[in-house]
């Protein structure tokens, strides 16, 4: 059994984790990171990263099937297109082992050494890490959990065989002619929407009354239209019980009525939970905030010297949360004055067409008094009808008295890459006369965001 000591010990090399480690190496800490899977976590490895190359393809795949039906307002035909899946998806596991590969160089490069295994605590100072060439006791002055999460199945539905999480999803070989998705939220969503582009007959099943609740309707409507012009069906109010005898199908209760779905595949993704389990939590004394890590504005635990970042500590679960965490613990570890004082974080759903969110919906920011409330839409955009993305708009919420923006919404054809703008907004506490009064590129679809501004201040220019 060998030991080693280190002042930072962080467990999980996933967004949170190899960034805190990083920021700290390059502060000159002395840091081990412990991974038991590869360099990146669930983002890089089986979720961000590699749902995006799928919904990419989707996407060439179905704009080349639209071509071919002779059917593009843009006058190209082309022949029918033809999918090799297992192809994609190697391309996709190529830019994943790529990834890897970078996040591993950058931890080597700031001097963080990496112990591949999988760490179980043995008291608040030190874990035994389970490796291919033995027991490695490591014993550390401050240690960081980011253990991330993991999918949620249902009793009625267990994963294995034709019932798979969004991990699996994302390394089929093949396209399942009939899947079933259960939970309408944004994962469902994404992948659903991928499969129809592949040509998949997809049926989403949502226990609520309707898809993607954490948004509000408006910013939704645009999604539910394009569920319908893909050919899925969506069942709201409908709970999955379970598979038929054959296990070819999806038993639903759907208003009180029981009901089959025909499925190759069940997709469940009704959510996700912490990793609190496997790694020793009953060793130590922590708080818990429900089924996560209790922790305060510095991501301080409840006990002394251990810090816990990511998806392990609660809501919202993404990965630049966890990442902004991480890199503020390093920096306090490192004696430098920093606490988690953030006005918003983006929140962004690659749906068809994309959602963006930062800071408060109307809803929410009228519990807080008086707003006004902008909102300009893209069929007024001369760059958005240049890109047949035209349905769709950017709202801006702000408060009635000084104008100070509270929040930013968006739906749209590639909206997400305005969650930058979005979150910089709100983070500097802009008001609507200076996103109005910030000279935004023509012809972009950014310039929706001064005009919903304008709309707001009641002097629209091109709506």
């Amino acid at each position: 059994m060998k030991e080693i000591s280190c002042k930072l010990l962080v467990i999980g090399a996933g967004p949170g984790g190899y960034v805190c480690a990083i920021r700290a190496g390059q502060l000159g800490i002395d840091t081990v990171i412990v991974e038991a899977g590869k360099p990146g976590g669930t983002c890089l490895n089986v979720g961000c990263i590699p749902s995006k190359a799928l919904i990419h393809a989707a996407e060439e795949f179905e704009k080349l099937s639209h071509m071919a039906g002779g059917k593009s307002p843009l006058g190209i035909t082309v022949a029918a297109p033809s999918l090799d899946l297992a192809a994609t998806i190697a391309w996709k596991d190529g830019i994943v082992s790529r990834l890897n590969n970078g996040v591993a160089g950058l931890l080597k490069k700031a001097g963080v050494k990496t112990v591949h295994g999988w760490a179980t605590f043995r008291d608040g100072k030190t874990v035994a890490v389970e490796t291919e060439i033995g027991m490695q006791v490591i014993r550390a002055e401050t240690v960081v959990i980011a253990t991330g999460s993991a999918p949620v199945d249902l009793p009625s539905l267990p994963f294995g065989g034709p019932v798979i999480s969004s991990t699996e999803a994302l390394a089929l070989s093949e396209v399942p002619e009939r899947l079933a998705v259960v939970g309408g939220g944004y994962i469902g969503l994404e992948l659903g929407i991928a499969f129809a582009k592949l040509g998949a007959k997809v049926t989403v099943v949502e226990a609520l009354p309707r898809v993607l609740a954490q948004y509000d309707a408006e910013l939704t409507r645009p999604v539910v239209k394009r569920l319908a012009e893909l050919g899925i069906e969506v069942l709201v109010n409908a709970k999955a019980k379970g598979l038929s005898t054959k296990r070819d199908a999806l038993l639903v209760e759907t208003n009180g009525k029981n009901g089959k779905i025909a499925g190759d595949m069940v997709l469940v993704t009704v959510g996700r939970k912490p990793v609190t389990e496997g790694w020793g939590l009953e060793q130590i004394d922590l708080d818990m905030a429900g089924s996560f890590i209790r922790i305060d504005d510095q991501c301080r635990s409840s006990m002394r010297g251990i810090f816990a970042i990511g998806d392990v500590t609660g809501e919202p679960m993404l990965a630049h949360r966890a990442m902004a965490q991480g890199e503020m613990v390093a920096e306090i570890v490192a004696g430098h004055k920093r606490s988690w004082d953030r006005r918003a974080i983006p929140a962004v759903c690659f749906t068809d067409p994309e959602l963006v969110t930062a800071g408060l919906s109307p809803e929410e920011a009228k519990t807080r008094g008086e707003i006004k409330v902008g909102l300009f839409p893209f069929i007024a955009n001369g760059r958005a009808m240049t890109k047949l993305g035209e349905d769709g708009f950017v709202r801006v919420v702000a408060r009635a008295d000084n104008h100070l923006v509270l929040g930013i919404q968006a739906v749209g054809q590639g909206v997400s890459e305005l969650s930058t703008a979005f979150g910089l907004a709100l983070e500097m506490g802009a008001t609507l006369e200076d996103i109005a009064g910030t000279i935004h590129a023509h012809p972009t679809q950014g310039e929706g965001f001064p005009e919903a501004a304008l709309k707001a201040l009641g002097r629209a220019v091109h709506v």
